[in-house]
């Protein structure tokens, strides 16, 4: 009989998606189950039903999976900011290690990946070293900042975030009650009015330096200067106060203009010996102490001698390249944004690492025309991955190395198909880490040799 919305179902989760939902079957229906976990059994109500998968909502919790934990979050059902808070922390490590395997597998066709248990530090609360938070107004006419709930963009009001660095949340909750002191006016983004867009919270982990951005429609807004004083005194580890202007009507957190209104334009943050300048919409892990250790397993991988070239694509601020440059003969970098190179060629001075050169433009244009053979390439590509131009030009060079970072496991599947096909290279090792604890993101490395 044809299911349809609306409908109520016995189910037994047995697996997880890589989007975090509970997957479990009626019938012929695989269906997707948000806020579940391996093990539940439960009444679900269908939402939207297909021919072959259905999504629906969790009802009734017949019987909980002994990996169902109370959430350290009271909002924890409702805010989309996390999605497995409900989930013990060591079946959400093997949960992403066989999200690699089952990627590798099915978009990649490789049999048995060598995918290693999956690398963490610390505690899987308390560790994100940025937040960036949506405003709105509540129905009394409060300043609120929150994450959105799943699936919609009704905001959940946060006052702390578990997940967040703990020195942030006296600021989210008290920053609300200055924009409504002041009486800005919160964006509206059906009618596209209002002026203040997000508040961006940045903490060094390691420093403990602070900034504070306010997103922005336009640059007017009164009083900001004093306000922004008043900050700093506040706060003693706030060490910069800016404005980053937004006019689209668009998803996108951050325009493409900066102002810094008070103190310094970046913080200052420790990261494998180190020290990087970090500005508000600077990409930088948000996870410093994950994101060392999978460097320093790279760095123990790769067993670097000194007299290689290493070639790191879509390099940023140089987070990698630098490390790297102090063990190899010399390194470069290639980025398309030319801010991050900017940062990078500071960043280098500032440390006073001299081996390195940057390059501004697309990976896929720059690669091919390097004229050298380097010993290593690193990728670490945004979520869509690598261009195809990008595997053509390694194969036309045949790096003897690569090391691919990535974020989006499907995307890396797809591309490490293409890297290894007719043999042309193989995978070593797969080493899977959490940068994002709470949620079904992971981050991975691949260690491929000709």
């Amino acid at each position: 009989m044809t299911k349809q919305q609306g409908d109520l179902i016995e189910v037994t989760i047995a697996d997880l998606s890589d989007t975090g939902d509970g997957v479990g079957r009626f019938e012929e229906l695989v269906v997707f189950v948000p806020d579940t976990v391996p093990g539940d059994r439960a009444i679900v109500r269908l939402v939207h039903v297909k021919p072959k998968y259905a999504h629906g909502k969790l009802q009734q919790l017949l019987q909980p999976s002994p990996h169902r934990i109370r959430p350290s979050c009271i909002v924890a059902d409702k805010c989309g900011g996390c999605q497995w808070q409900h989930i013990d922390y060591e079946y959400q490590l093997l949960a992403k290690q066989n999200q690699v395997i089952q990627a590798l597998q099915r978009i990649g066709g490789f049999v048995n990946p060598p995918v290693d248990p999956v690398l963490t530090t610390a505690s899987p609360l308390g560790y994100r070293n940025k937040a960036t938070y949506p405003l709105s107004v509540s129905a009394t006419g409060q300043v609120q900042a929150g994450y959105y709930q799943k699936g919609s963009h009704q905001l959940v009001n946060l006052n702390q975030c578990p997940v967040q660095d703990p020195r942030l949340n006296p600021l989210l909750a008290e920053v609300k009650q200055d924009i409504q002191q002041r009486g800005w006016q919160i964006y509206n983004e059906q009618r596209h009015q209002g002026q203040i867009r997000h508040l961006g919270l940045r903490i060094g982990r390691r420093t403990g330096e602070m900034l504070l951005t306010l997103v922005v429609k336009d640059w007017h807004l009164p009083g900001i200067e004093d306000q922004a004083q008043e900050w700093l005194q506040r706060y003693p580890q706030l060490v910069g106060v800016s404005l980053n202007r937004n006019s689209d009507r668009t998803n996108a957190i951050f325009g493409s203009q900066t102002r810094c209104i008070a103190g310094f334009p970046y913080l200052r943050e420790k990261f494998a010996g180190l020290v990087f300048q970090v500005r508000p919409d600077t990409f930088f892990q948000v996870h410093t102490e994950t994101a060392e250790a999978l460097l320093q397993e790279i760095q123990s991988e790769l067993n670097l001698q000194g007299h290689e070239l290493l070639v790191d694509a879509y390099c940023g601020i140089g987070t990698l390249t630098l490390p790297f440059a102090k063990q190899v003969r010399q390194a470069t970098g290639l980025e398309l944004q030319p801010e991050a190179v900017q940062q990078a060629i500071l960043n280098a001075q500032h440390n006073e690492i001299n081996n390195v050169t940057f390059q501004v433009g697309a990976v896929e244009n720059l690669l091919p025309k390097m004229g050298i053979i380097p010993d290593v390439v690193l990728l670490d590509p945004p979520r869509k991955g690598c261009d195809r131009a990008v595997i053509d030009s390694l194969w036309q060079s045949k790096p003897p190395r690569i090391v691919y970072v990535s974020c989006k496991v499907a995307t890396l599947a797809r591309d490490l198909k293409l890297l290894c096909q007719d043999s042309r290279y193989k995978i070593t090792r797969i080493q899977p880490a959490d940068f994002f604890p709470q949620t079904a993101h992971v981050e991975v490395a691949a260690f491929l040799v000709l």
